[in-house]
């Protein structure tokens, strides 16, 4: 009697790095509270650099890497889950937390943490993430957004000039945005070689 033989479905390939990983729903979950975890230890690397009432923080570099290891979808949901934690939770920089940030000075820059991690997320399902250039330049379209938010944000809360809004909100920020983007490029490239190898042993 002959026997059919049942079709074994190819491997999918990673298509961002969390894809690496085994699971499905549960890895997801986790993945995007880790996310979320993230952004909030980075957050709490802050100081300031007066008069500008907007901290430096770490947060700029988990939204890079957040959205390229997690991808569009989850990305933007981990960001999202950490917006909403700092509602109510102390997640924001320097322990902060309450609708007051959002709608402080820092809060356009918050909002505009979701949308450029969606935009590195959507960037990395088609590649960006894996050679050091496009790596940098996917982080620096990240920064770009957040602060194009952040500026028009920082502008209507404290009544300056455009200015002084971009001196303080934008210009004074440079060379560690640069010192983001350089590490993404490092980091993600290297991620992924290490993926392919695990892989291939």
């Amino acid at each position: 009697m002959a026997t059919t033989a049942t079709a074994v479905p190819p491997l999918r390939r990673p298509v961002v790095l969390a894809d690496a990983l085994p699971g499905a729903r549960v890895r997801d979950a986790v993945l995007v509270l880790a996310g979320a975890l993230l952004t909030a230890l980075l957050a709490q690397v802050s100081f300031m650099i007066p008069p500008s009432p907007v901290p430096v923080t770490g947060q700029t570099l988990a939204v890079g890497l957040v959205g390229a290891s997690l991808g569009f979808r989850r990305g933007t949901a981990a960001m999202l889950l950490y917006v909403v934690a700092g509602l109510f939770l102390p997640v924001y920089s320097d322990g902060a937390s309450g609708w007051h940030v959002i709608t402080g000075a820092s809060g356009g820059y918050i909002i505009g943490f979701v949308v450029a991690t969606g935009v590195v997320g959507w960037l990395a399902e088609r590649g960006a993430d894996r050679k050091a250039l496009t790596a940098f330049c996917a982080f620096a379209a990240a920064q770009a957004i957040v602060f194009a938010f952040g500026l028009v944000g920082l502008k209507l809360v404290v009544g300056e000039t455009w200015s002084w809004t971009i001196h303080n909100g934008f210009t004074i920020f440079l060379v560690g945005g640069v010192i983001k983007a350089l590490i993404g490029a490092a980091v993600l490239p290297s991620a992924w070689r290490l993926a392919r190898r695990f892989a291939r042993d």
